[in-house]
């Protein structure tokens, strides 16, 4: 039997260790933090992601379609208004949220128990033992620092960002609203909850003493729900973490027997939501590509010719939405962009992002199973 070593316990990582094992290989997932735990956001998953997660064979029972919205200014008045049905019946599937936590828990109820070891550090590949290393260990990796290590670090993108799920006493739908170099986001979870973020241009590094008093002084003014998050999420429960991108492409995400998947391959701005997304892309196809071949070089360059245009395509698209979306702060760019945006009809809106959103996975060749007599 083959054997698989992932590195990283992330969502990518996971839906590889899933891909790898749904193919009748041995996985194992090594992951440095001493629990498997998710951060407390909310992940969106557009129509490619859930039709990989269906490819993987991956069941999500709390997931919530998105199913109105709109993109707003800062005041509340609609640039223009998002159509779901339209865009469920472009896309195949709807627009989802869900909690990460949630996300990684039905991941880990797809991997046979016993095959993820936590508080487990990996500097190196001298000691796995695998026919196949997957390097998921994100934006930061410490395998890809490894075998590319003359590559560019990660780059600042610009923008940093606040996060937080919390709950509020009324219903609220999806929204995302503009202004002048500043984005604000509020997806619907299923449980009532809302996964709520702000984005916005800013130096890297800058910390506040008082994030909550931070925000409502910068986004109290802003139109409702937006306030009433800021006061009902905890000060606790308020993630900051500025936006870093691999800025450089890399040259292959294969070298020798390890595949980069995820984050490690081609970190990017979450300006079109595509970062969790294309992680679990990279999974179902490099699962499908090993499946189709016993040479396991073959395979990974098969990996490697699928994977790094598109993403890395989704990457340049990613930096250049934020471009013309969040991070536009000439204010007679905004009030042009908005204009047009403005002009737009709900079933075209909903079209936007196809070449990303409508791609489909291949197909995993799983192996047969034994004969009975």
């Amino acid at each position: 039997m083959r054997k698989a070593i992932v590195v990283g316990g992330g969502i990518g990582g996971l839906s590889a260790a899933i891909g790898l094992h749904g193919i009748g290989w041995e996985v194992t997932v090594l992951e440095q933090a001493p629990e498997l735990t998710a951060v407390g956001a909310g992940i969106s998953l557009w129509p490619n992601a859930l039709r990989s997660l269906e490819a993987l064979g991956v069941h999500l029972d709390k997931l919530q379609e998105q199913s109105s919205g709109g993109l707003h200014d800062r005041n509340g008045r609609r640039i223009t208004r998002w159509d779901a049905d339209a865009f469920r019946r472009h896309h195949g599937r709807p627009l989802a949220a869900i909690h990460r936590a949630d996300l990684i828990e039905a991941l880990l109820d797809a991997l046979p128990a016993g095959c993820v070891r936590t508080g487990t550090a990996v500097s190196g590949i001298d000691d796995l033992d695998a026919d196949v290393v997957v390097a998921a260990d994100g934006i930061h990796s410490g395998l890809r620092k490894h075998l590319w290590p003359r590559h560019p670090e990660p780059v600042y993108s610009g923008s940093t960002a606040f996060r937080a799920v919390t709950t509020l006493p009324h219903s609220t739908e999806l929204s995302t609203s503009w202004d002048d170099g500043a984005e604000i986001g509020v997806i619907p979870l299923h449980d009532g909850r809302v996964y709520w973020w702000a984005s916005y241009v800013a130096e890297a590094g800058i910390r506040h003493d008082d994030p909550k008093a931070y925000l409502r002084n910068r986004f109290g003014g802003w139109h409702e729900p937006i306030p009433d998050l800021i006061d009902a999420s905890p000060p606790e429960a308020l993630l900051h973490h500025d936006l870093y991108l691999l800025g450089t492409p890399l040259p292959s995400y294969v070298q020798g027997r390890v595949a980069l998947l995820g984050d490690a391959a081609h970190a990017m701005p979450p300006f079109l939501g595509q970062g969790g997304c294309q992680a679990i892309e990279d999974a179902v196809v490099l699962a499908a590509a090993l499946s189709t071949t016993d040479d396991v070089d073959a395979g990974l360059k098969n990996y490697d010719e699928q994977r790094r245009p598109r993403s890395q395509s989704v990457v340049k698209s990613s930096v250049q939405a934020g471009k013309v979306g969040p991070q536009l702060r000439n204010p007679l760019a905004v009030a042009v962009r908005n204009g047009v945006f403005r002009l737009l009809p709900g079933a075209l809106t909903a079209r936007i992002g196809a070449g990303v959103s409508g791609w489909t996975p291949p197909v995993l060749r799983r192996p047969a199973p034994p004969r009975t007599r």
